[in-house]
């Protein structure tokens, strides 16, 4: 090589490995198919979800769905449907530790997993295992709200807030036994625009509350309805698998669960949820109970 070659060169070949810009914005997103499963996007500030927990491997891209510099080293996490980037409270539920993360892109691209989190998160934690945690996720209104209106192309819609409590499936047939249903995200009441937005905060206070812990047991959950008969033909689609309908009365809602279970280890909850998947209920999932 020539040595007036040499510097451009150099310079052309450092210009080629720099990372995308930091841009850090809104996403919703359409309904999207990952690892056999289907899933739907939809903001929710409230409610909370249990599952099993992984780590981001090493080799991460360089930004989160939502335009952030991805950082082994903050509190965040992967979710497959919420509104990015969103704020929860995450316990360990082996143990009892609780910290606050900053859900800030798509993942895991497994119906196995309900979060994936940075390894820093899974060390505050005290993950015993990289792959499969106990987990509880609850989702905090005033903080994702705040994280929201603080990053460009934000919603402003004023439409009545979602009540609390647990995000249930309405009375639509179980998936699978009829033509996909197009579905339109929930969009959620924000506060007024009182003031102006600050820029975001992307990184959150390392603070770790002990909780008291409560591993739960494991089991699949093929759907939740508010219709008996919709459950029973979810239920049927499994039967020889073992489903069965839990009914739960909360004020004068009911809800019908299907679930499979309890599973003894996290591989008997991965190979039953294998086996549903491939009954044709594409949004069964792990939970603990």
């Amino acid at each position: 090589m020539r040595p007036a070659l040499a510097l451009p060169l150099a310079l052309l070949a450092a210009s080629c490995q720099r990372p995308p810009p930091v841009s850090p914005h809104y996403v919703l997103g359409a309904p999207y198919q990952a690892g056999g499963a289907w899933y739907y996007p939809r903001e929710s500030y409230e409610g909370q979800e249990t599952g099993l927990a992984t780590v981001y491997p090493s080799g991460h891209v360089d930004l989160t769905a939502d335009g952030e510099a991805f950082d082994q080293t903050a509190l965040a996490a992967a979710h497959q449907t919420l509104q990015l980037p969103a704020v929860a409270r995450l316990t360990n539920l082996e143990n009892g530790l609780q910290v606050m993360v900053r859900i800030n892109d798509r993942g895991p691209a497994t119906p196995h997993r309900l979060i994936e989190v940075t390894r820093h998160t899974a060390s505050l934690l005290h993950f015993a295992n990289a792959t499969a945690v106990r987990v509880r996720l609850e989702v905090l209104p005033g903080q994702s709200h705040d994280a929201v209106d603080a990053v460009p192309d934000a919603p402003k819609l004023a439409i009545v807030a979602a009540p609390r409590g647990e995000v249930v499936q309405t009375d639509l047939p179980p998936p699978g036994s009829a033509a996909p249903i197009a579905t339109r995200p929930t969009t959620i009441a924000r506060r007024p625009d009182t003031e102006p937005a600050a820029a975001p905060a992307l990184r959150l206070p390392e603070t770790v509350v002990q909780g008291a812990p409560d591993p739960g047991q494991l089991f699949v959950q093929l759907g939740a309805f508010q219709s008996y008969q919709y459950a029973n033909i979810q239920r049927a689609r499994a039967a020889n698998l073992g489903a069965s309908i839990v009914s739960r009365r909360d004020g004068r809602v009911q809800t019908h669960r299907v679930i499979i279970g309890p599973l003894s280890t996290v591989q008997q909850a991965d190979m039953m949820l294998d086996q549903v998947l491939h009954s044709g209920v594409t949004d069964a999932r792990i939970v603990v109970e």
